[in-house]
């Protein structure tokens, strides 16, 4: 179980196959090899030590690989950096995660500089772009061109792959830490679902920095299939990655298929190449999903559904179950059965598994599990228990093992395919002057699933302004987490017996008449 086996098995098996392809490069499998142990010694020439940090902030491209299973072969750990951050939460993972090494793109030169200079620990900016390398900044493709390829160190098993941030329900990002074992079994298991083969080619839409992202990167490597790179996901640029790449698989989140539904170039693009879309990271509409069938009626769907702490993968709704008449059309609501390497419990809340059919939260354990969250023994205590990992997700699971997602236990929301928790949100408006109280809650949205939107209460005396509010945020947190709307309320929040504001009235109005009550 360590993830530089399928690079190593790719490239013994077809050193001269593409392995790699962009607008701009495009690499072999014995070149992408090469590359990355020339990486690995490159980072060992700068100082690097075993079990060192590296950081990455960049749009999707092929050196995103190379920076994966580079530090992989260096013995050392990922950091990748969520590209919607602010620089402030992009610090605060930096010093958190004690990162000495951070690479940048062309569009994350200028980003990189800045938390460099907020980041002493920070030793080396390494500019993995196109363009001219910036002063003070080390070249990517000089190091690798200069650098003598180093030995594999086989890290393995419950050695640490990497820390992957996700968002904090303190109000800072946790470090997910996930070892070779639970990158390496999510994405064994991932790939037989799909039926991942080495003719298999997958356009990289979503951003490398998720956890599903590169699950899609490890897994197509394990079974030997190719990788073609698009900086962000946009219809018409992914519809010509299908054609001029000819790509065979991809995942989207459900707001990009939605996104693709809307162009008007699907209308003449020829889909029929790419046989298998997945999507997940949140849920999506029936409507949505039908219309996708619809629309795209040689291409099989496959939902996946899991978290960043399953390293991410739970489980898989196959495509002989997307399908809307017959005995299995009842099954496409839900979100599939536990993947081999998982075991799938829904559980009351003294931890007894519940009768089938009966709502609980849904706990995981198996080989995919992570190991904890970074320097936070009190969060981790809180998920992990006994070997189980505590989703958040409020679920039901049938006599078949069916599990369908009801409700979300956890005070989250999912937007666009990214987490965030109210908390953070909430530390943020707080910040705000005149404000006495505050509740942040997920509301319906036919593009987004959910949308963050902050109920306040003002001070006696005080008229806060909305738009002043989210413009406050924006200098604290990631655009995305911050509220779409602000409503003004005079009464005070609800709460219960022991003070603490009861988020489910505040959400009651704006979910009344579905089917559930989260995106």
């Amino acid at each position: 179980m360590y993830m530089t086996q399928g690079l190593r098995r790719a490239t013994k098996l077809n050193p001269g196959k593409i392995a790699l392809i962009s607008e701009k490069r495009t690499f072999t499998w014995a070149e992408f090899q090469d590359r990355v142990a020339r990486l690995a010694g490159a980072l060992h020439g700068l100082g690097m030590k075993g079990e060192d940090r590296v950081a990455m902030l960049s749009f999707n491209q092929d050196r995103y690989a190379e920076y994966y299973y580079g530090v992989f072969w260096a013995g050392a750990n990922v950091v990748p950096m969520n590209i919607r951050w602010s620089l402030a939460e992009h610090v605060y993972s930096i010093k958190d995660s004690g990162a000495r090494y951070l690479v940048v793109d062309d569009a994350f030169a200028e980003m990189g500089a800045a938390i460099a200079k907020e980041c002493p620990t920070v030793e080396h900016v390494i500019f993995a772009g196109d363009g001219d390398c910036p002063a003070g900044m080390l070249s990517y493709e000089g190091l690798v061109a200069e650098a003598c390829p180093a030995d594999d160190a086989f890290r393995t098993g419950e050695d640490l792959a990497g820390i992957f941030y996700t968002g904090g329900t303190t109000g800072f990002p946790k470090g997910v830490m996930l070892p070779h074992r639970a990158l390496w079994a999510s994405s064994m298991c991932f790939g037989a679902g799909a039926n991942v083969t080495a003719d298999d080619r997958n356009i990289h839409a979503p951003p490398l920095f998720h956890i599903a992202g590169s699950a899609m990167l490890f897994s197509l490597t394990i079974f030997g299939g190719s990788h073609a790179f698009i900086p962000g996901f946009e219809p018409k640029a992914f519809l010509n990655a299908v054609t001029e790449f000819d790509g065979t698989i991809s995942l989207l989140v459900p707001t990009m298929i939605g996104m693709l539904l809307q162009a008007s170039e699907l209308e003449d693009a020829d889909t029929s190449r790419l046989t298998r879309l997945i999507y997940g990271a949140s849920p999506m509409t029936l409507s949505v999903l039908k219309e996708a069938m619809e629309k795209m009626p040689e291409t099989r769907f496959i939902h996946a559904y899991g978290q960043t702490e399953l390293a991410p993968l739970a489980t898989l709704l196959g495509s002989d179950y997307h399908v809307l008449d017959g005995p299995k059309a009842a099954k496409i609501r839900s979100v599939g059965q536990a993947v081999p390497a998982v075991e799938i419990e829904v559980v009351d809340e003294t931890g007894a598994e519940a009768p089938r059919g009966q709502s609980g939260e849904v706990r995981v354990r198996g080989a995919n599990a992570m190991l904890g969250y970074w320097n936070k023994p009190e969060q981790t205590a809180e998920t992990l228990k006994d070997g189980w990992v505590y989703t958040g997700d409020g679920g039901v699971m049938d006599e078949e093992g069916f599990l369908y997602i009801v409700d979300r236990v956890k005070d989250m929301i999912i937007t666009g395919g990214e987490n965030v928790f109210s908390a953070e949100v909430e530390n943020a408006i707080m910040q705000f002057p005149g404000l006495s109280e505050c509740a942040v809650i997920g509301i319906p949205d036919d593009r987004w699933g959910e949308a963050v939107h902050a109920i306040v209460v003002p001070r006696a005396g005080q008229t806060p302004d909305p738009a002043a509010i989210v413009a406050h945020c924006r200098d604290l947190i990631a655009p995305y987490k911050c509220p779409r709307t602000v409503e003004v309320r005079e009464e005070a929040l609800p709460k219960s017996g022991a003070g603490k504001i009861q988020k489910f009235e505040l959400r009651a109005p704006f979910w009344e008449g579905r089917d559930r009550n989260v995106g």
